[in-house]
């Protein structure tokens, strides 16, 4: 399956484009966030008569308002948008590389190899992912870097057994005896034939690994642990409710509540568009 033909699955289906453009709004924003934020997102402004500008509504000024401590929301939110895609992209890549590995070399070679990998994607399923990731990055320290170790850690378990049982079926076929019976070794097989035949099941569950991501970091900035120097949505959140401002600055909260909804639902919908490649009964007429 090539590039061209995976991005024509996209484009194909009107939900799935939908969430290619949302992301690709997210992902420009990142890129062009310090151009984008017309202030700082840590600096407090002051009205003219030398108060602090705490809570204003939206103006001219202030497209989305100030928060309690006079700083510009726009500009956070804005500035916000990096690290959500910075853990997203990075946890999901990191999540499918090792879970798809996994999942291939268990169903390749089955047996106590097959035994011993599925029963660490068995342990892996027992551990509960926000008491886990809560106590790691509690031990590591708060940022973006100890975020993306703790989803990892956990997150690789779906893919890993989607995939093993894809392989089971693939390493039955003839393609895959006839390479071993032209002189293919193992890791040829598994890297050269079986590998560009669990991608596209491997690209759904990289979009929705990157939904799930998001929501983690989301969920652990909103619970205190987000790096102090840097804007999150979920510290943003945070912010608002130990402020006691949620609903009295709705300008507040609504827009990275919003923000969050939009990107995640854009990595629903890329990898519900990908669905109609990874399996073809899915595909319409």
């Amino acid at each position: 399956m090539t590039a061209r033909e995976l991005l024509s699955a996209l484009t194909r289906d009107r939900l799935g484009l939908v969430g290619l453009i949302l992301f690709g709004i997210f992902a420009l924003t990142a890129v062009f966030a310090p151009l984008i934020a017309p202030f700082d997102p840590m600096q407090m402004h002051f009205r003219p008569d030398g108060t602090l500008a705490r809570l204003e509504p939206p103006s001219a000024s202030h497209w989305l308002g100030t928060t309690r401590m006079g700083r510009d929301v726009f500009s956070q939110v804005v500035m916000g948008a990096r690290p959500a895609l910075l853990v997203g992209v990075l946890s999901a890549v990191c999540v499918v590389a090792v879970g798809t590995n996994v999942g291939i070399v268990a169903g390749y070679y089955g047996g106590w190899v097959d035994d011993l990998l599925m029963r660490l994607t068995d342990l892996a399923f027992g551990v509960p992912f926000l008491p886990f990731a809560l106590i790691l990055v509690a031990l590591l320290g708060p940022g973006l870097r100890n975020m993306v170790i703790a989803i990892v850690l956990v997150m690789w378990r779906s893919s890993a057994r989607v995939v093993r049982a894809q392989v089971l079926t693939l390493k039955r076929r003839a393609f895959v005896e006839a390479a071993r019976i032209g002189g293919a070794g193992n890791l040829r097989i598994l890297y050269r034939h079986l590998l560009p035949s669990v991608l596209p099941l491997a690209l759904v569950y990289t979009a929705l690994a990157m939904a799930w991501a998001i929501m983690a970091e989301a969920n652990l900035s909103f619970l205190g642990y987000a790096d102090p120097r840097m804007a999150s949505w979920g510290k943003i959140l945070y912010e608002c409710y130990t402020s006691q401002a949620m609903f009295v600055a709705w300008w507040w909260m609504v827009p990275p509540g919003a923000a969050i909804t939009l990107l995640v639902l854009s990595g629903f919908l890329v990898g519900r568009a990908y669905e109609e490649v990874a399996n073809p009964r899915l595909r319409r007429r």
